[in-house]
């Protein structure tokens, strides 16, 4: 008999493990049919909720809390000087034209190229010219008279968006510019001057590239000390070279409480990290207070996918009519992230919701490449 039990005890210690494998794949299907139940029955309101039930661009859930808190008197000011320059109806001058903005140490190494674009389109355009270092000798009637007041500007530092601001400024003093474009001394055109006038001219956005990085070059060059006025959630990155309208120019002027956030707060080295207000500043305000306003995607391509500090730049023997027209026929935006994942941020250009291409001018090309620029010109910008 006591024989039998111990058969029988064993024979039970046998088939428990058996029995233990359906009931743990019962428990396992039964918590992912919860998980699906919970994501069905509440939509994704958050990051974190995101970054678990969906393998998309979460970026659009880090959005800001502006009306949590009380306002101080100086976001009061804002807000309302901002909301009535956004509310108050365009003015539509007969003659509309671009105002064509250029940030450069010195001479323009593409000034023929440019005069080319120009010509032929005398009273649809303005030129203005900020040069940081040295004065530049014109070689262009189009470009002749047209410097600005300029002060020294350092790379990574405020120093970069008070000349943007400058430039803005001063193109705002003829009413009849209504786009303004920032440009670089290594910049040029993709199309001829009509594309890009309609482009932008019959368009009620400004081209202002943002979006969200949460890397260390991104979110991890936000300070504190910008609180509660700028919270992390709002903090937003892209490229400086911006088309803007004339409703946000005027609101770049207007402003203080943010430019001074910046100016304080993002700035090389500080707090041990390195934050760069030209590349965060205008984003980060739009995206704050008017996201609907702006294109989060800019016209001027750079090639950012070597991973480096500084982009891609084109040489002379990288100049063919295949490359440039391939560039002007790119319709989809691309950016990279700097977390670990370095993610690739796509999306379609849209131009008043129909698909177009995305760039009207491209960086940074050496001054190497003008004459064959020059020979090719009037094919590519055909295209």
């Amino acid at each position: 008999m006591l024989r039998a039990w111990q058969q029988s005890v064993r024979s039970g210690l046998r088939k428990r493990p058996d029995l233990k494998r359906p009931l743990w794949i019962i428990i396992l299907v039964t918590f992912v049919i919860i998980l699906l139940i919970t994501a069905y029955l509440f939509p994704l309101s958050s990051s974190t909720a995101c970054y678990i039930f969906s393998s998309g661009d979460c970026s659009l859930y880090h959005q800001p809390s502006f009306r949590s808190r009380e306002l101080s008197d100086a976001e009061t000011i804002s807000h309302v000087v901002i909301r009535e320059i956004l509310k108050a109806p365009a003015t539509e001058p007969k003659n509309s034209k671009i105002a064509f903005l250029y940030l450069t140490p010195g001479t323009l190494p593409f000034e023929p190229l440019w005069d080319k674009f120009f010509r032929g389109h005398e009273g649809r355009f303005s030129v203005y010219v900020h040069a940081s270092r040295e004065k530049p000798v014109h070689r262009s009637d189009y470009f002749i008279g047209r410097d600005i007041r300029s002060e020294s500007v350092a790379w990574g530092k405020i120093s970069m968006v008070d000349a943007e601001r400058r430039l803005l400024a001063n193109a705002l003093l003829d009413p009849d510019n209504q786009q303004f474009v920032l440009l670089s001394d290594s910049c040029v055109p993709l199309h001829n001057f009509d594309y890009v006038y309609n482009y932008l001219i019959h368009t009620n956005v400004s081209f202002l590239d943002c979006f969200t990085d949460l890397g260390p070059h991104g979110t991890g060059r936000y300070s504190g000390r910008m609180n509660p006025e700028i919270e992390k959630a709002a903090f937003r990155k892209g490229s400086q070279w911006f088309s803007m309208k004339r409703q946000h120019a005027i609101i770049v002027m207007a402003d203080t409480l943010y430019y001074t956030k910046f100016r304080l707060y993002c700035k090389p080295n500080f707090e041990g990290r390195n934050c760069y207000a030209d590349e965060h500043y205008l984003p980060t305000f739009f995206n704050m207070i008017d996201p609907s306003g702006i294109a989060n995607r800019s016209v001027t391509y750079v090639d950012w996918s070597e991973g480096k500090w500084h982009p891609r730049s084109f040489r002379a023997q990288d100049i063919t009519f295949e490359f440039l027209k391939n560039l002007a026929s790119i319709d989809d935006s691309i950016r990279y992230t700097s977390d670990p994942k370095r993610r690739v941020i796509t999306g379609p250009c849209l131009w008043n919701s129909v698909k177009r291409p995305c760039y009207l001018f491209a960086r940074k090309f050496y001054s190497e490449t003008l004459d064959r620029l020059l020979s090719n010109f009037s094919n590519y910008t055909a295209v």
